[in-house]
């Protein structure tokens, strides 16, 4: 039989019940987490988005609540009535906030059954996750997951509380706007008031923010939702969301120190925990020289050691070609590491073929000879050379790669990151911040014979590198600087070109025709054109940040509702077919 609430009034949630409410008489709403018989009495559990509680049916307190309770089963919706009482001696639970009480039960309605749920309402139960991506309703019951999004939430106020008292103004920017491809593809919307004409979704708010600038709004920042048709991974989804800003009349020190007082807020009010300022900073080439990687994990050591100067003249024949071909030696230290067996070694030269490395040298660190097959090939002023750079001592494990530089740096970065994770070296708890800066402007695209943006078209040149632009573009450095947390990229920005003939200059290194850049960016371009401040700005991966101070494994458990790693939504079936005469209306034609 289903009751109806009726004139029922929740008096509390579940989750907040304490001692200190002996006595009294409350009305508790919510589902069934679980059910115990103990053949005189029944115990059910309730929970809510607060917590949940013991609740007590004593046949002898109220015979048809107690008959009425024989048919619950877990995820029922339920109403209690009845008086928190304290739990007898020696079975309080000292894992549940409310383990000191219990509700003796007089009233119960069932508000509504439940099919058998495919999995548990549990956060330590391991399913699936096509399932519970399938049954998201259900896998956002879980305290875990609610957990998390609680958090997003106070990360959002929380920006917003900064954002306003900073002086910045929320302003909302279109969905529907022009398709400007550069680098992931546009999720594109066709016109019906306009056959054959489309709109895009926004990649970012990216030209709109610097058109408020233009404007005169002075500092702008946004919650925004953006779109990217790329391939995914656990820390990108189709549809993602920013947090953006925009200021006027700015250097990067400024922004930087703003957005340092952002994190500095957030982690106080969300997770009470004070960040020491000013982070610390690393020039791009810097990063790479020593992480192999321009979003360093600087919460543990390892670091990378350029050996190319010691070996220059090696007789050697892999470093000499290497070097002589244009790439570099580089290596890491592992401190004690020379108790490593054979097969971990093996197993390491494993993991760095991923990465397109073509070997990995070993060596054991012993008194004044190494454990090594590169022991004969290499001379001992060479392998003094090399212990010194390393900072070598006895007992430690040298690991060693040859070839090119991209190759090199990808391969010991993350054979780096794998290590830290092995040995216990990284300290989960720890946030380690820091800037990149002085990025490259430009990158030769080999397989398109062009120059691309290393972040996006409309970031500013240093200054003194203006010049640089029409005969060396690959040598000018960016304006630009990305904030890095535990390993992972979660802002980035620049300043912007604010001078019409600057950005003209860059459309046209990243080739770009007149026509083509008046036809992509005209509106732009003309807009810089009638008094523009200089300006820049950042966005911050919202997701990616909620990730990391939730301690989340992927984006997918920060956000309600997230696509698989092949964009589609396995609760609503999307994306999905149309119906012929939607197509119709939109001029569309199918090719399949």
């Amino acid at each position: 039989m289903i009751d109806f609430l009726g004139d029922w009034k929740r008096t509390d949630y579940c989750g907040n019940l304490r001692k200190e409410d002996r006595g009294r008489e409350v009305t508790l709403l919510g589902w069934v987490q679980r059910r115990r018989d103990l053949g005189g009495l029944i115990f059910i559990e309730v929970r809510d988005r607060y917590g949940l509680v013991q609740t007590v049916f004593n046949p002898e307190a109220n015979r048809e609540a107690y008959e009425k309770v024989q048919t619950l089963r877990n995820e029922y919706v339920v109403g209690v009535r009845g008086e928190v009482v304290l739990r007898p001696e020696g079975t309080a639970n000292s894992k549940l906030a409310t383990g000191e009480i219990e509700v003796a039960v007089k009233e119960v309605k069932i508000l509504n059954p439940s099919k058998t749920p495919p999995f548990l309402i549990e956060d330590d139960e391991k399913v699936e996750e096509n399932t519970r991506l399938k049954y998201r309703y259900l896998d956002l019951r879980k305290p875990g997951l609610q957990k998390n999004l609680i958090l997003r939430h106070q990360l959002g106020k929380e920006v917003r509380n900064y954002f306003d008292r900073h002086g910045f103004l929320e302003v909302e920017t279109p969905m529907l706007t022009k398709s400007t491809p550069e680098g992931a593809r546009d999720f594109l919307v066709p016109s019906r008031l306009s056959p054959g004409h489309f709109y895009a979704l926004p990649q970012s708010p990216q030209l709109f923010k610097q058109i408020l600038m233009v404007a005169g709004f002075d500092r702008y920042f946004q919650i925004v939702k953006c779109f990217r048709d790329e391939d995914l991974r656990s820390d990108r989804q189709p549809e993602f969301t920013q947090i953006d800003a925009e200021m006027s009349f700015v250097t990067v020190e400024d922004v930087r120190r703003t957005m340092e007082g952002l994190m500095v807020h957030l982690f106080k009010e969300v997770l009470g925990i004070e960040l020491k300022t000013p982070f610390p900073v690393l020039s791009y080439d810097e990063a790479m020289d020593r992480y192999g990687l321009d979003k360093p994990d600087i919460r543990f050591g390892l670091e990378l050691r350029d050996l190319s100067k010691s070996l220059k003249g090696s007789t050697f024949k892999l470093f000499q070609d290497t070097l002589s071909g244009g790439g570099i030696i580089k290596a890491i230290n592992v401190k004690g590491g020379a108790n490593f067996s054979r097969k971990e070694i093996d197993d390491l030269t494993h993991f760095v073929y991923d990465y397109g490395a073509k070997g990995l040298i070993s060596a054991k660190v012993g008194r004044n000879q190494w454990q090594s097959t590169l022991q004969k090939f290499i001379s001992d002023e060479e392998r003094i050379a090399i212990d010194k750079t390393m900072e070598a001592t006895e007992g430690d494990l040298l690991l060693l790669i040859a070839g090119p530089s991209k190759v090199v740096n990808q391969s010991l970065a993350n054979l780096r990151l794998h290590l830290g994770r092995k040995l216990g070296l990284i300290a989960e708890e720890e946030y380690g911040f820091v800037w990149i800066l002085d990025f490259p402007l430009l990158e030769y695209d080999e397989s398109e014979k062009r120059y691309v943006a290393v972040h996006h078209p409309f970031t500013a040149p240093k200054d003194e590198d203006i010049p640089k632009l029409k005969g060396n573009p690959g040598e000018v450095r960016a304006k630009a600087y990305d904030l890095v947390l535990n390993g992972s990229e979660i802002g980035g920005g620049s300043i912007r070109n604010h001078l019409k003939e600057v950005q003209a200059l860059l459309f046209e290194k990243l080739g770009m025709g007149e026509e083509e850049a008046k036809e992509r960016f005209g509106f732009l371009l003309e807009a810089l054109e009638y008094g523009t401040p200089p300006h820049g700005g950042i966005a911050f991966g919202f997701d990616r940040l909620a990730m990391i101070l939730s301690h989340s494994e992927s984006i997918r458990d920060v956000i309600a509702f997230p696509k698989t790693q092949k964009g589609t939504c396995l609760m609503t079936d999307a994306p999905s077919k149309v119906d012929g005469k939607q197509l119709d209306e939109l001029w569309i034609k199918l090719k399949v």
